[in-house]
């Protein structure tokens, strides 16, 4: 059964590079933009994607000289990812602090170590009339996505969480996760309660969509799609991350007030807590070919800042050795690390991202840059 397995991944990861070897046209970087409005704001989280990751992968798929897309951002700079109570965050912590620029505690979703519920972005945005969305490669309740749109006090609490993202209700969430809407009467793989949270989406206006052809089809703009029981698994039935991402921008870009939209490769966390590093290529290919698809908008659009960061870096992944794009890499363990991560900034103000700064100071530089006022907050008790 594991041969069979690792064969069909081979075959999934072939076809990408095919794809992605179409589409890598140049190592010209991207244009440094002069600051102006910004309209529309796209953050791109590659969840546990450090530096190791990011050269590895183009080490290994396009040599020592060419550029992923995400090397070809105007402006860098470093992130500092510590918890409020550990050095190592989990993506909880972490996504909490991106949200709403307050540190929490591991597992906390939303909240400050004393349980008091802060607004994100998305909620801060969504009130002055911003549409808004979600995009990812796990679950839609998973950490990162749950962060910006729940508050509870362990991001275990997946069922709970589907309720509360409905009820905040980003106007597009796309990836994983049905099983978190079903009534456990309806499906043995399901939620343990009898609430049925895809009839409470609908009811609040949102069309399901549970394939790529319902998405690819769907004119509609308010949309919830949940394309396999949990993560998303590379199927043929499915939409990968930079579909995921043009539709998205589609349904989003002709909104008067603009837009705020969250966009997560998750799955780069998860094969590095493997320390497979085939698993590691296709999702971080994925990964960058979704960038390519916000830049290119950013590009067309002009008020559109294009932020891509990591939660934290997983497996302490080094370049040990290599000749060309025969690579030997080390992995120093199966867990989070504790070192700096990568900002890439593309769009107006760029080059407020640059140098060494806080996972808290990201979205409270987006608030100041677009005019957001009253954030960071917390809620009332």
């Amino acid at each position: 059964m594991k041969s069979v397995i690792k064969y069909v991944a081979l075959v999934h990861l072939l076809s990408f590079l095919a794809i992605f070897g179409q589409n890598q046209l140049s190592n010209k970087p991207f244009p440094l933009y002069p600051d102006g409005e910004v309209k529309n704001v796209i953050l791109m989280i590659g969840d546990g994607m450090g530096i190791g990751q990011i050269t590895s992968v183009r080490l290994q798929r396009i040599g020592r000289d060419g550029y992923l897309n995400i090397e070809k951002f105007p402006v860098t700079g470093l992130v500092r990812t510590h918890s409020a109570d550990d050095i190592i965050t989990d993506s909880g912590a972490s996504a909490t602090a991106l949200a709403s620029g307050y540190k929490t505690n591991s597992l906390m979703v939303g909240m400050t170590p004393d349980s008091v519920s802060v607004v994100t972005l998305l909620e801060a945005f969504a009130k002055t009339g911003k549409k808004t969305g979600l995009i990812v490669t796990s679950g839609i309740t998973h950490a990162t996505p749950a962060c910006f749109a729940a508050h509870v006090s362990s991001r275990w609490m997946y069922d709970q969480i589907a309720v509360e993202m409905i009820e905040t209700g980003p106007d597009i969430m796309l990836g994983g996760g049905l099983k978190h809407f079903i009534p456990n009467s309806m499906d043995s793989i399901s939620r343990k309660d009898e609430i049925n949270v895809l009839e409470m989406a609908e009811e609040k206006g949102y069309t399901i969509l549970k394939t790529k052809d319902d998405l690819n089809g769907t004119s509609a703009t308010q949309l919830l799609g949940l394309f396999n029981t949990g993560a998303l698994k590379h199927d043929s039935l499915e939409p990968t991350l930079s579909e995921m991402t043009q539709k998205g921008l589609e349904v989003l870009k002709n909104h008067s007030e603009g837009f705020f939209l969250m966009v997560e490769g998750s799955q780069i966390d998860w094969a590095s807590h493997d320390n497979d590093f085939a698993y590691l290529q296709r999702e971080m290919l994925s990964f960058d070919q979704a960038i390519r698809v916000a830049v290119d908008f950013a590009i067309e659009n002009g008020n559109t800042l294009v932020l891509v960061t990591a939660d934290h870096e997983t497996g302490g992944l080094t370049i040990d050795d290599g000749k060309e794009k025969d690579v030997r890499l080390k992995w120093a363990s199966k867990h989070h690390s504790g070192t700096m991560v990568p900002i890439f900034a593309f769009g107006p103000h760029a080059q407020r991202f640059s140098g060494v700064i806080d996972n808290t100071d990201i979205p409270k530089i987006i608030a100041d840059i677009t005019g957001l006022k009253d954030f960071p907050q917390k809620r009332s008790r």
